[in-house]
């Protein structure tokens, strides 16, 4: 559509110009007018006798504005759209720490979309993956990004409305950074710096130098969180025992003081002080009491409660009450749940997106962003965040968020169908998972890393047809790959990870059972499934190697390519020794004489899930690494 804006256009034309493939619209003299004014208050869209306008505050919301112009246009002649702001502050924060490192061109693509949507924040989260001269060996080999790399990035978001903040961990989760030689004498635990100690608070100096130098804005987010064994390592052999609220303080003042010198406004994740605090070490407790002196010690720092477990209203709402004894200006951070597993889990992050983000309008919380962890490999492809994302922007613009109006909304901010995308959470939400899958089941995880010969999961699942279950979704996606041709290799992985687990997911049952029964007929025609399997699993690593390379940078990969050729040569391995025993080469196959027993890792397996754990637990019970 041809369109001309006229009037307050100078700060967002080139944000309209980089927008303008997305939205297919042409910015000329000769196009539809649209009068454009900024100033404070709500955003306001109307079109009127042959006349749109856009009344905007900030560019953000200027960049919504149009796109909610150009989807009213295309049903009504006329019409005025009025937004009430709930938040000043709504984005996401982007894991770039836990091997899937989002290359340029994705960040940008994922700019445009929250562009549309209306966020303006994006956090990077990167541990050990930005650019530190004085270190080498920070960030080696992991795709970390260059100052260059930060710093078009964040120009090109500066344009489309989007502050960029770096947010990195100057406290613990460092394992990464910590593991190489330079890092000895910095180092309390494998992923705890060494506090009170000079030299780290050089090099936090160094890392706090580098991480803020691409950026324009004059925020950082210094994490800090699940510091768990702050001072309980090699700290207590050079130093007497402290009391670990004073270590914390003492820290994160020293820690404030270099950011200060910078002129960088610092935040925190919040949860070491009510562990801390708390008598039975759980952050979600608001008896958690803060010794006074504790809290008089704390710097200028703006404290981030971060949650994303709970689908009660009245948990977030109490903890927001609790967080403003520690100070003023708290930051919610949500999640959209894509960790841990293949597949996002919708049902959870829209639960406890709901109950956190009406907390947080009632409370007053003015900022608000979406985590997307990708723990344990990054399994789970960042685009299937987006739906998420607009969750969180109509949360952003409406004080009532209807599913239809997210529905609505998403399909003209990204051109896809949010129907399905939902088809992805029952990957995981089969029979005998709960409703939403609350409790996190990660089946299509174990089911596809877990060995066959072994089963470590199978008397989990021993009796749901789950094998039905998977060929019952390859034509859902199927289908949904055709209606998302942009987003064809994301749909063609999940279509071949329903395809895979299809005949995998109850192979190790099958297996015992034909083996109990001594019914060497039935273990070859499933030596003959488990070639067949063979091919699939690999038609579905390169189809996710595909999806990977066209988002990520390569460094990560490496990680998914070593789990791909385990599941590959332990199926080759099962078919090895299946076959031994068909010939009456073996006797016996110790793996299958195994009495097989649920799953239960340390954190037990709760009712409505069907196990929940990291890949090295998934694969064997024998010691992984150690």
């Amino acid at each position: 559509m041809k369109l001309y804006f006229s009037g307050d256009t100078q700060e967002v034309i080139e944000g309209l110009e980089l927008l303008s493939g997305k939205l297919a619209i042409q910015l000329t003299r000769e196009g539809y007018p649209i009068k454009v004014t900024q100033r404070m208050g709500n955003l306001k869209v109307t079109n009127s006798n042959g006349q749109g306008e856009i009344f905007y505050q900030e560019k953000s919301h200027f960049f919504r504005g149009v796109g909610l112009f150009l989807e009213a246009i295309e049903s009504q002649e006329e019409f005025a759209i009025e937004e009430v702001l709930q938040f000043d502050t709504g984005g996401a924060m982007l894991d770039s720490s836990r091997n899937a490192v989002l290359a340029v061109k994705g960040i940008k693509e994922l700019l445009r979309d929250m562009s549309v949507m209306g966020l303006n924040l994006l956090m990077m989260y990167t541990e050990d993956t930005y650019e530190v001269d004085e270190y080498p060996y920070f960030g080696y080999m992991r795709g970390r990004y260059t100052k260059n790399e930060i710093r078009e990035l964040d120009q090109y978001a500066l344009k489309l409305g989007i502050e960029m903040v770096p947010c990195i961990q100057t406290l613990g989760h460092l394992r990464e950074a910590l593991k190489w030689e330079y890092a000895n004498e910095l180092r309390d635990t494998e992923d705890i710096l060494l506090i009170d100690e000079p030299k780290t608070y050089e090099f936090l100096r160094n890392l706090i130098k580098s991480a803020t130098e691409p950026y324009v804005s004059n925020r950082i987010h210094i994490g800090m969180d699940e510091a768990h064994d702050l001072g309980l390592g090699r700290y207590l052999e050079l130093n007497e025992y402290k009391n670990r609220f004073e270590l914390m303080n003492s820290h994160l003042q020293q820690v404030v003081k270099i950011t200060e010198s910078f002129g960088l406004q610092a935040m925190l994740w919040s949860d070491m002080y009510f562990k801390l605090g708390s008598k039975t070490n759980e952050y979600t407790d608001i008896n958690a009491e803060f010794p006074e002196e504790i809290i008089a010690g704390i710097p200028n720092v703006q404290m981030v409660y971060w949650d994303y477990y709970h689908t009660e209203e009245a948990t977030y709402a109490g903890m927001m009450k609790k967080h403003s004894e520690l100070g003023e200006n708290q930051i919610f951070a949500g999640g959209i749940w894509t960790w841990n597993g293949l597949a996002p889990n919708y049902g959870k992050t829209w639960a406890t997106t709901k109950a956190g983000l009406t907390a947080a309008k009632k409370s007053g919380v003015k900022e608000v962003f979406a985590t997307m962890w990708g723990d344990n490999g990054a399994e789970t492809p960042v685009l299937t965040a987006l739906p998420g994302l607009q969750l969180y922007a109509e949360h952003m613009y409406h004080k009532d968020v209807e599913e239809a109006e997210v529905a609505r909304r998403f399909n003209f901010c990204t051109g896809s169908n949010i129907d399905d995308f939902l088809i992805l959470q029952n990957l995981d939400e089969t029979t005998g998972v709960s409703p939403y899958n609350i409790m996190t089941s990660q089946t299509s995880k174990i089911l596809l890393w877990q060995d066959s010969l072994i089963g470590l999961f199978d008397e989990n699942i021993n009796g749901l047809d789950l094998n039905q279950h998977y060929a019952d979704l390859v034509p859902r996606l199927e289908q949904a790959k055709k209606n998302n041709p942009s987003l064809n290799l994301l749909f063609d992985f999940y279509e071949n990870l329903a395809r895979v687990l299809s005949i995998k997911a109850e192979l190790g049952i099958q297996l015992k059972a034909a083996y109990d029964a001594a019914d060497r007929f039935k273990m070859q025609e499933l030596v003959d499934v488990a070639l067949v399997l063979s091919r699939k699993i690999d038609v579905l690593r390169k189809s996710h190697r595909e999806l990977w390379f066209s988002i990520n940078k390569p460094f990560g990969w490496e990680i998914l390519d070593i789990r791909y050729g385990g599941v590959l040569l332990r199926n080759e391995t099962t078919i090895y020794r299946l076959t031994q025993w068909i010939n009456h080469e073996i006797v016996l196959i110790e793996e299958l004489e195994e009495k097989r027993l649920p799953f239960k890792g340390p954190y037990g397996n709760p009712e409505g899930s069907l196990g929940n754990s990291m890949y090295h637990r998934i694969v064997t019970s024998s010691a992984f690494s150690s």
